[in-house]
């Protein structure tokens, strides 16, 4: 049986790939099995693409200089912007200065993608620090003539629009509520600015409030936002995977009903319903009121909550076997 492993992340305890590894472990040597992690434009974009084979210093989201590691492959370069200007990168939700954090070092990682000869960059928006609104990427790219000739696609895990990021993501970042009203008369302060001086309107653009404005910002000078599921399931030709493929192995860190709504696993399945394929969920939760279109199978309701975070990798294991062998029961 050909069977493909294609999961997202499970935030916060392991990488797509490693997920990818822990279920082609519990699976029989007999099986011809394709691992191909997958990503929602968020953090693991870059892995979803082969993994990075650059680095480079830049200003991380609060200024202090972080190693960003990213992708280039010909004149194609792929960057996730929480490397340069992430929330981890800031010390997490406690350390942050939502005011402050910037976007300024994922600008200068599209610089220097430029410079190395990329024409086309990938920018995965997700795992932000920040809520400038693109203001301090655009300020590293100056001068912004030298983007005529590139083409940049922003790979977004969230429709959020412009405004919208600062109440929807802000207090995420570590915003109070005050400082969450102002990021939001910045952020319009902003969208003014884009308007006036290169005659775009980000208001009303749908995902411009991803990566707390970046998304919009970067569309303020020629980028095109594509949902990030979308951008990496056409760069890894994931329908034909999944065409050619006895059954698919998809999941995420939890499940819910935003996981249908331009996410990994969502997106899996309706190209598996689209192929007539059949399709196994693993999660490390879900919520029961959701109806899922495939057998879901929780890591904590299978080896229990402890045992999913303090040894996720072999609960994942053991969980994959036992769907595998449910699997056509």
């Amino acid at each position: 049986m050909r069977i493909l492993v294609a999961p997202d992340k499970f935030k916060g305890t392991a990488s797509a790939h490693i997920v990818a590894e822990s279920i082609s472990q519990a699976l029989s040597s007999n099986h011809d099995i394709l691992l191909q992690p997958l990503a929602d434009g968020g953090e693991g974009t870059v892995a979803a693409f082969g993994g990075s084979n650059r680095v480079d210093i830049v200003a991380g989201p609060l200024n202090t200089p972080v190693e960003a590691h990213w992708r280039l492959h010909g004149d194609t370069a792929v960057i996730e912007m929480a490397q340069a200007s992430g929330l981890t990168l800031a010390g997490g939700i406690e350390e942050n200065d939502p005011i402050a954090a910037t976007t300024f070092g994922t600008g200068q990682l599209v610089g220097i993608a430029i410079e190395r000869g990329a024409r086309k960059i990938l920018v995965g928006a997700g795992g932000s620090a920040t809520t400038d609104g693109g203001l301090g990427a655009l300020k590293a790219l100056h001068p912004l003539q030298r983007l005529r000739e590139v083409s940049i696609t922003v790979a977004c895990d969230v429709r959020t629009y412009f405004i919208e990021a600062a109440e929807t993501f802000g207090p995420q970042k570590g915003a109070t509520p005050s400082q969450v009203q102002f990021l939001k008369r910045r952020l319009e302060r902003v969208a003014q600015m884009y308007l006036e001086d290169r005659a775009v309107d980000v208001l009303n653009m749908k995902m411009a409030g991803a990566a707390g404005g970046l998304a919009g910002g970067l569309a303020s000078v020629g980028a095109s936002l594509v949902q990030g599921f979308d951008a990496v399931s056409d760069a890894v030709e994931l329908l034909d995977l999944i065409e050619s493929a006895d059954l698919v192995i998809t999941g995420e860190g939890h499940v819910d009903e935003s996981s249908f709504a331009g996410k990994v696993v969502g997106g899996v399945l309706a190209l598996a319903q689209e192929t007539a394929t059949p399709a196994i969920v693993i999660t490390g939760s879900w919520e029961k009121s959701i109806s899922c279109p495939a057998p879901i199978y929780g890591l904590e309701e299978e080896v229990g909550r402890e045992a999913a975070f303090s040894d996720t990798e072999k609960s994942i294991q053991q969980v994959a076997q036992k769907a595998i062998s449910n699997f056509g029961k």
